[in-house]
């Protein structure tokens, strides 16, 4: 019987589990297989582990394959005065999507920064993302209306 597994990775993850993540994530952000930005998405997972809770990166797995997941950050919020959660990247694989994957990371992160006394959770979506949007709304996300800006070295 398949059994969906969504969990956070831990240091002890296993190198299989990490190339199928940083292979998701490659596909995720639409960037032509190439040795270096591998090497860059992998060390992002590895940095990602290490951070101390900072950093989590929560997948949704079945049989060994990951099929989906989620990289977030904690911060802190001078409004609420508490943490709050930033969801980076929320990614389905495009063979297993509109079959509640996302759905299921989500809800684990939303029950997790529960757990956690976080104040908020925050993230962004295409603005054409219609099936997304639909998704966050359905578990009580609402939209906030904001310009992101970028800085890189």
């Amino acid at each position: 019987m398949n059994v969906l597994k969504v969990y956070q990775i831990k240091e002890d993850a296993a190198d299989a589990i990490k190339q199928q993540m940083a292979e998701l994530f490659m596909q995720q952000i639409s960037v032509t297989t190439n040795d270096e930005s591998l090497r860059k998405i992998s060390q992002a997972i590895e940095l990602t582990i290490q951070s101390n809770g900072t950093s989590r990166i929560i997948i949704a797995e079945e049989n060994g394959i990951v099929l989906g997941l989620a990289l977030v950050n904690i911060g802190v919020d001078l409004r609420t005065g508490g943490h709050y959660l930033w969801l980076n990247e929320l990614y389905v694989h495009n063979e297993y999507r509109n079959k509640g994957i996302g759905r299921k990371l989500l809800l684990f992160i939303i029950h997790m920064a529960e757990s956690e006394n976080i104040k908020s959770i925050e993230l962004e979506t295409g603005v054409n993302n219609s099936v997304t949007k639909h998704m966050y709304n359905s578990l009580g996300f609402y939209e906030i209306v904001s310009k992101r800006y970028g800085f890189s070295f």
